[in-house]
């Protein structure tokens, strides 16, 4: 009998450690990467820096995996640099970290992608930070690649000249509203040999997002929910707010009247009611509140 009890525990150990592991795989962190550089658009043959981080204390990285677009790279080291960057170099970034346990080698979550593009012209514009939120102050340098002595820069959206100025200047676009996305670009000017050159840069998109957009709600209702008389209330919003982000509350309502009370989490059970339903989002911290559709249940 004890032989076949151990013969039972020696084959269930390979099941008990692919649970484990899936049970540890499930939590590992998100990989993130950092810019060492000043900006991700660059000059060939200049040279850029990443760094990727495991947000993570608990897990110790021996090394790390990067990838440009989706196609891994032969480099295991923490920091990424593109020494003499070329073309190519252009792409989606993204790592992970590989942390060494008893059950193997686990990899994070693979990192949010990074764009970087290395312009092979003469004049490139540089935008922080990207993409902006309504409000925010956006400041655009256009660079040229060299030293001339410029004496004019010219900033277009969408082909249309928005400001003017003498010198090498950083542009500053104040109170940024959602009418000011479009594609960007640059003229440099300068004088050389009693001539004017004038070089204009790649166009680039820039984004604006509100903080709090419009959010929209969801009834959820399945067979389980049903045979309780119940249903979820979903109120999703895309909170673009910059870290460290103030609180976001949510509450729900039916014919205008609020069910129970706020809660930081989008979703309630309520009971299964017909009637107009809507949520609310709200920043106490920022002043800002949005209302979702309604939408009629029942």
């Amino acid at each position: 009998m004890e032989t076949i009890l151990s013969l039972l525990v020696l084959s269930s150990l390979p099941q008990l450690v692919v649970l484990q592991r899936a049970i540890i795989e499930d939590e590992m962190p998100r990989a993130q990467i950092e810019l060492l550089s000043q900006n991700s658009r660059i000059f060939s043959n200049e040279r850029l820096r990443m760094r990727c981080s495991i947000p993570d204390d608990r897990w110790s990285t021996l090394r790390y995996k990067w990838f440009r677009d989706f196609q891994q790279l032969s480099y295991f080291g923490e920091e990424l640099s593109l020494w003499n960057a070329k073309l190519n170099d252009s792409g989606k970034y993204q790592c992970r970290g590989v942390a060494d346990t008893q059950l193997g080698d686990l990899d994070s979550v693979l990192s949010l992608p990074v764009e970087i593009t290395v312009d092979g012209g003469w004049a490139v514009l540089q935008v922080s930070p990207q993409p902006g939120l309504v409000g925010d102050t956006l400041n655009m340098t256009c660079r040229i690649r060299g030293s001339p002595p410029v004496h004019e820069m010219i900033l277009y959206k969408d082909g249309v000249e928005v400001m003017k100025q003498n010198g090498p200047a950083p542009f500053s676009l104040s109170n940024m509203t959602l009418e000011d996305q479009g594609m960007y670009s640059c003229r440099v000017s300068w004088n050389l040999k009693r001539q004017t050159q004038s070089v204009i840069s790649s166009p680039i998109p820039v984004q604006i997002l509100e903080i709090l957009p419009e959010p929209v709600l969801e009834i959820f209702s399945d067979n389980n929910l049903a045979k309780i008389n119940k249903m979820k209330l979903i109120c999703h919003v895309q909170y673009n707010a910059r870290a460290p982000a103030p609180p976001i509350i949510f509450y729900f309502y039916r014919n205008n009247s609020r069910l129970g009370t706020a809660t930081s989490q989008n979703s309630d059970l309520v009971s299964r009611n017909p009637g107009l339903y809507s949520c609310k989002a709200k920043v106490p911290d920022l002043h800002l509140t949005r209302w979702s559709n309604t939408r009629n249940h029942g």
